[in-house]
């Protein structure tokens, strides 16, 4: 528990970046072969993101339950969209690979939306949690003065 932050945080970044969820959803349980892959897909992209920091992935958290879902935070969309249509790298075997298996099925969905966030258009607090979403790729100050109510936070632009 020595992770814990104890009291309000908050983290901010100076620059522009991107905020991407990304997804699956498992519709038919039992048909583990044509989920599971898409699954290990998902841990090995995410390996080779931390693995190279120079390709604009600066971290993230999943959950898991029958629709899992992956917060991500990229320094801009191009670096997304490098990584997305790289053929030298994870995602687009996989991608491809993930299209061929559900051809005429619909055992697995997947998802994801993208968010371009510019410095003084979001705000969050953390209030005795161990990093985790931003503040985990960011650098947090504590939540206190103006900085202790959402507006306070969101109109406080460096």
């Amino acid at each position: 528990m020595s992770d814990i932050r104890m009291g309000r945080w908050t983290a901010r970044l100076d620059e522009p970046h991107v905020v991407f969820l990304i997804g699956m959803r498992i519709n038919t349980l039992w048909k583990v072969h044509r989920w599971l892959p898409v699954i290990r897909a998902m841990a090995r992209m995410l390996g080779e993101l931390y693995r190279r920091p120079e390709l604009g992935f600066m971290g993230g958290k999943t959950w898991f339950g029958r629709t899992i879902i992956v917060v991500q935070y990229w320094r801009s969309f191009e670096d997304l969209e490098t990584y997305a249509k790289a053929k030298d790298l994870q995602h687009l075997p996989a991608w491809a690979a993930f299209n061929r298996a559900t051809t005429g099925n619909v055992d697995v969905g997947v998802y994801h939306e993208t968010y371009r966030v510019r410095p003084g258009d979001y705000e969050n607090v953390f209030v005795n949690m161990p990093p985790t979403l931003m503040s985990e790729v960011a650098p947090v100050e504590q939540a206190g003065g103006k900085l202790a109510s959402a507006r306070g936070r969101i109109d406080a632009v460096k």
